[in-house]
């Protein structure tokens, strides 16, 4: 069954069935150029461990961006500059392990790849050699930018861009700011999709800037842009997954809709778990083992215990 053949609600539908997830195979980078071809949106969701990894692969989203985003969700720090590549490679390294069709971007950390087109090299060869990704993320434009972007696509490894909000830069942005609202901002962001398309990029984040120009820019390019906080004129969209199912609830930036309301889903479950303990209700005879040799109740063992049957 081909979903290009449904209608929208049936197509959306169809890609959360675990059979039609099964059945569409790995996905690659380049399919995600016939994507844009085909007018089909792509769907690109962060991921930094086992569990969100399965899980979001098993929805049947196209892309998991393992993010340096997980400086802030994962670690607690205020921006993405203290992730290391070790800590990509590690994160990457557990997201790889479940997913079974999504394609695997995980991005290049903040001086994992600015020094040179040989480090960038080295630096992306490690989060495919080591990390298990099948693709890697860098920030920025420019010529340096698209010299990086040439040597590590040279030696196979497709490369997607990130324009616009940058947030490596955020130091020199003043903060996590909308940029390119000025036209030559503008016009920059322009010449450097056009020159990160030209050195072998396979896809662009476009982040953070307004939406008729993120639209243009998406028109002007063969390869797909993918939109955070940039207009639904992009070729698809990424969201943190901490965002998306509200598990960060102490603020909410514009650009993001909260799908679940999973932080206080949290909160009231631990809350349970806790009162139950204090109260000497939990654990129950169904949650313990016997010491008599005998097999436990047939339905202490339909529940899944991890440690056996006795």
């Amino acid at each position: 069954m081909s979903s290009k053949s449904l209608a929208p609600v049936d197509a959306a539908k169809a890609a959360k069935d675990p059979q039609t997830v099964a059945q569409r195979g790995p996905i690659t980078a380049p399919a995600l150029v016939r994507f844009k071809r085909e007018g089909q949106p792509i769907v690109m969701v962060t991921a930094y461990d086992a569990t969100f990894g399965r899980l979001i692969d098993e929805a049947g989203v196209d892309v998991i961006l393992v993010g340096d985003s997980l400086g802030m969700v994962m670690q607690g720090h205020p921006h993405t500059l203290e992730v290391t590549l070790e800590h990509m490679i590690y994160h990457t390294r557990c997201v790889q392990r479940v997913v079974q069709t999504a394609l695997i971007v995980a991005d290049l950390p903040f001086m994992s790849y600015q020094v040179s087109a040989e480090q960038a090299l080295l630096s992306a060869g490690r989060l495919i050699q080591e990390g298990g990704a099948a693709a890697v993320k860098l920030e920025g434009g420019g010529p340096e930018r698209e010299a990086a972007i040439r040597r590590i696509v040279a030696a196979g490894i497709p490369v997607m861009g990130h324009l616009g909000l940058t947030p490596q830069s955020v130091h020199q942005f003043g903060g996590f700011r909308v940029q390119a609202r000025e036209n030559e901002a503008a016009e920059r962001l322009r010449r450097d999709a056009l020159g990160i398309q030209e050195a072998g990029a396979f896809a662009l984040v476009i982040e953070g800037v307004p939406a008729a120009l993120a639209r243009e820019v998406s028109e002007s390019l063969e390869i797909p842009t993918i939109g955070i906080g940039a207009g639904v004129g992009c070729d698809g969209q990424v969201l943190v997954i901490q965002d998306l199912l509200g598990l960060e609830d102490r603020f909410k930036p514009r650009f993001v809709k909260r799908y679940a309301d999973l932080a206080q889903t949290v909160r009231d479950a631990v809350g349970a778990y806790a009162d139950e303990v204090r109260g000497r209700d939990f654990p129950g005879d169904e949650h313990s083992f016997s010491g008599s040799g005998k097999r436990a109740p047939r339905r202490a063992v339909a529940a899944g215990g991890g440690y056996g049957p006795k």
